[in-house]
């Protein structure tokens, strides 16, 4: 990543405890500064996972997130404030992200991933985060990211199982590859502990902060499968498959 920003002293103070992780270090908290990341919903998931990567230095976050709040969004999308129901999820983001990191910056778009935008907001970002509940835009969101060549952190959750892995283009499969159109079964409600979303929201962005260092090992063509009920993970390996639409 060339031309990496300086730090400054206010900024080696806030991160100096997690420049002290092996292989982190000035060069490793540059580099989380240099970047940018897209994230596809800010809500009970994709939330956290901004809330994570913004207390961790990173330097852009671009989130996509429309509609106005709801009181069944506040068991788990703690972005948000009990006086902003009915109003739009996004001004609460994106000014709590800031309270939080005013040297972050936040571009907040008012609206869902789909396939006539994946392209233009997958363009702002060095990577991508899906946290989306739909797959209409879990799908146009990797299939732009397949296309432009950047790597996507997948996150995901149901009731209390969630599941993490990262595609990276020419060297893993895509979420096409599993997923090739939309489940039509799947509902835009589900059972959802705000616990659960966490879980993954961190893990999540744990992945994309490792993409971003170079620290530790990806869940790069692996998919962490967590069963919090019972408390048992296991990884799979998803192999690429050849005759995939979007990566084959």
């Amino acid at each position: 990543m060339p031309d990496l920003p300086p730090l400054t002293d206010p900024e080696r103070a806030i991160y100096e405890w997690q420049m002290w992780v092996p292989g982190v270090g000035e060069q490793g908290q540059r580099k989380l500064k240099g970047a940018s990341v897209l994230i596809s919903r800010a809500g009970g998931l994709g939330g956290l996972v901004a809330l994570e990567l913004a207390a961790a230095g990173v330097g852009k976050l671009v989130l996509a997130h429309g509609g106005d709040l709801q009181p069944s969004d506040l068991n788990r999308q703690l972005l948000q404030t009990h006086d902003h129901i009915g109003k739009p999820r996004m001004d609460s983001i994106v000014r709590r992200l800031q309270e939080l990191n005013p040297r972050c910056e936040i571009v907040g778009v008012a609206e869902n991933v789909s396939a006539e935008n994946a392209a233009s907001l997958v363009a702002q970002a060095d990577l991508v985060v899906d946290a989306a509940p739909l797959f209409q835009e879990r799908l146009a969101l990797n299939a732009a990211a397949m296309h432009a060549g950047k790597p996507m952190v997948e996150c995901a959750m149901h009731t209390l199982e969630a599941s993490v892995t990262t595609f990276v283009p020419g060297k893993t499969g895509c979420l096409a590859c599993y997923v090739p159109e939309v489940p039509p079964t799947w509902k835009r409600q589900f059972p959802v502990f705000g616990a659960v979303s966490g879980t993954a929201a961190c893990i999540g962005a744990m992945e994309v902060i490792k993409l971003i260092t170079g620290i530790g090992e990806t869940l790069c063509g692996e998919l962490l499968s967590m069963d919090l009920s019972t408390m048992q993970f296991r990884k799979i390996r998803l192999p690429k498959r050849d005759d995939c639409a979007v990566c084959g």
